[in-house]
């Protein structure tokens, strides 16, 4: 799946599903491989109890939303100098 599509498919930003999947994968909590070309796909499998599913779910929720907070206050910083500069500008002239 695609960047793009996973964005749409969660029903958020594009930038948003990149800086979180940046921020997993620097966590190591996923990798990221061509298994196409791959004829042992099968050695690439790990299975999780039904437990370990749902402590790694819970987890990776409130570390996505942490992350998700991350990029929505420095979405809002950017904003606000991207104002401040204009406002600067403005008083320049």
């Amino acid at each position: 799946m695609s960047q793009r599509e996973l964005s749409r498919e969660l029903g958020i930003s594009l930038g948003k599903a990149n800086y979180c999947l940046k921020a997993l994968l620097d966590k190591g909590w996923i990798k990221v491989n061509n298994f196409r070309r791959n004829p042992r796909k099968l050695s690439y499998v790990y299975l999780l109890t039904p437990k370990g599913i749902e402590a790694k779910t819970s987890l990776t929720s409130q570390f996505l939303m942490r992350k998700i907070r991350e990029y929505e206050a420095l979405k809002q910083e950017i904003e606000e100098l991207t104002r401040d500069a204009a406002a600067q500008d403005q008083d320049r002239r």
